[in-house]
């Protein structure tokens, strides 16, 4: 299907927009979020765990963990591995999170107004296809 990533892509910028709008009210930005989340799906984890989820560098994740650590959103707790640290949510990023999830799911919903739900259901299972085939891709070369 042509221009299909030109279609995504045309959505991406926008949606961070608006999730950084949202999010500013909470003081944390889009990237931010991605290590609550993360840490609310996986648990306790480390640095170089979040780092490979979204394929980013360690000192990129150990910088939004700092500043998460600052607002009081995670904590470090002690690990087997001195080497490593190991994060997790504080019950503050507990609550942050449910107020935040909240908010992004209204959002979710407004953003998918007058679309079909059926519609709705394919876009979503489409997703975790796509980015299947990326990491095919990412393997083969």
């Amino acid at each position: 299907m042509e221009g299909y990533l030109q279609r995504f892509l045309s959505l991406y910028r926008p949606i961070i927009t608006k999730l950084n709008e949202l999010l500013g009210h909470y003081e944390i930005t889009y990237s931010l979020w991605q290590v609550m989340y993360y840490l609310k799906h996986h648990g306790a984890s480390t640095l170089v765990e979040i780092a490979a989820h979204y394929e980013v560098e360690k000192p990129t994740i150990t910088r939004r963990v700092q500043k998460l650590m600052e607002h009081g959103f995670v904590e470090q707790i002690s690990s087997t591995d001195k080497r490593e640290k190991n994060i997790q949510l504080t019950e503050l990023g507990e609550s942050i999170y449910r107020d935040v999830r909240k908010d992004i799911t209204a959002l979710e919903f407004r953003l998918m107004e007058d679309i079909p739900e059926e519609e709705r259901h394919i876009a979503y299972g489409i997703f975790p296809k796509v980015h299947e085939n990326l990491k095919k891709e990412k393997e083969q070369h």
